[in-house]
């Protein structure tokens, strides 16, 4: 049986409350480990976070493809799968994006889910249980924070008041084109979409481009008028492989961005 839009988010708070909550600040030795490099981190939440809303999805949907972000790392083949199964029907899983942020006991971090039709996000979920805040959206019915419909995003004309952040720490302090220097974002895209759709920040330039990570955000972000895409000029498609990703508060930024990156 298909799972709404409530009750999807249901499932992820019930699964953060279960495996995810009882480890924040209780990690045990022994239940953080490293995956391709010592800073790519993964803890006993994360896995077991994404068996259980892998599970539920695989139920509801038996024809679809789950993309998580751990069973990707064990079987590279899966990120090569969803981008062709993705015109079909598919599923992004991010248990606890931001990963490090809970290792070192922040509470900026996130359950992520994304349903992918066509080659385009549908549909998406961002739970941020140590905040509280629920974030879903809809293609073409609006974005939410909890119960209060998010309102489209406005940005001054002017780039030289444009507040850009970086996911980079390298690239800290550096302008693009006529903007101020940039910051370090949340590390955590869970934490940085919601901020640029809520108009805390302007736009976000990111190194990295995995589905689990945008697909989310990137809706959210779009259905209050902002838009993400690459340096090269392409919008963000999930199905795609990106050099690289810039988050907008509107087009025009996303424009200006890309031609100066």
């Amino acid at each position: 049986m298909a799972i709404d839009t409530q009750s999807m988010l249901t499932l992820l708070q019930e699964v953060a409350a279960e495996v995810i909550d009882p480890r924040f600040r209780a990690l045990e030795e022994g239940q953080i480990s490293s995956k391709s490099h010592p800073q790519d981190l993964v803890t006993v939440a994360d896995q077991e976070a994404e068996v259980l809303i892998t599970r539920a999805l695989r139920a509801a949907y038996p024809q679809a493809l789950v993309l998580g972000e751990e069973a990707s790392a064990q079987d590279p083949g899966l990120l090569a799968a969803f981008r062709s199964a993705a015109a079909d029907h598919a599923f992004t899983v991010d248990p606890v994006d931001g990963t490090r942020n809970f290792v070192h006991g922040s509470a900026d971090h996130a359950v992520m889910v994304g349903e992918v039709r066509g080659g385009l996000a549908v549909r998406t979920w961002i739970w941020q249980p140590q905040h509280g805040v629920a974030y879903v959206a809809e293609r073409g019915a609006g974005a939410w924070r909890d119960d209060r419909r998010l309102p489209q995003l406005e940005v001054e004309a002017d780039p030289v008041g444009w507040r850009v952040r970086t996911s980079d720490p390298r690239q800290v302090g550096r302008a693009l084109g006529p903007t101020p220097p940039m910051k370090l974002t949340w590390i955590s895209c869970g934490i940085d979409y919601p901020k640029l759709a809520e108009g805390v920040c302007d736009a976000v330039v990111y190194r990295g481009t995995r589905p689990w990570d945008h697909v989310p955000g990137s809706l959210i972000l779009a259905e209050v008028g902002g838009a993400v895409g690459d340096t090269r000029g392409h919008a963000y498609s999930p199905v795609r492989e990106h050099p690289d990703l810039i988050a907008a508060a509107s087009p025009t930024v996303l424009d200006v961005l890309s031609a100066a990156g």
